[in-house]
């Protein structure tokens, strides 16, 4: 598939809108992915759930009202850890991701702005990905298989 988006380093002159990002890890090791609703750019795409950084808010505290506000859910901070980050530059904006990932919280799950959810095994059949989520896919296998060994 082709996109017209790419990565890019941080010279660049555009100011990039911070966005904390959530992966959401079942007991069963699945993720949690949410398709874009329509009137969003890439409507229809699919990704990590998670949203902007308000001006003046911490990325933690952004990801937990993110996830109140599109979720539903509470995520427990003291079992979410900072994960990695970066930047991508799409048509209509850059953006600085900082990603978490989350293994604890409460309620279930659903899409408050009409987004579709979707939990995925280690082959992820939703399709089509956003262009910034597809190598952080193989970056959380990679993660996740570490972990594992690491225990």
């Amino acid at each position: 598939m082709k996109s017209d988006s790419k990565a890019v380093n941080t010279s660049s002159s555009a100011l990039p809108i911070d966005v904390a990002v959530g992966v959401l890890i079942n007991t069963d090791g699945e993720i949690l992915m949410a398709q874009r609703p329509e009137g969003k750019p890439y409507a229809g795409y699919w990704e990590f759930p998670g949203g902007k950084v308000e001006p003046g808010e911490g990325i933690l505290p952004a990801l937990v009202r993110e996830f109140r506000e599109e979720l539903g859910i509470e995520i427990n901070p003291d079992e979410t850890r900072a994960w990695c980050g970066c930047e991508y530059v799409y048509p209509h904006a850059r953006v600085r991701l900082h990603f978490y990932l989350c293994y604890a919280w409460g309620g279930e799950p659903r899409g408050l702005e009409g987004q579709q959810l979707a939990w995925e095994g280690e082959n992820i059949r939703v399709k089509p990905i956003l262009p910034a989520t597809i190598p952080l896919l193989e970056w959380l296998s990679n993660s996740i298989q570490t972990s594992a060994t690491a225990i």
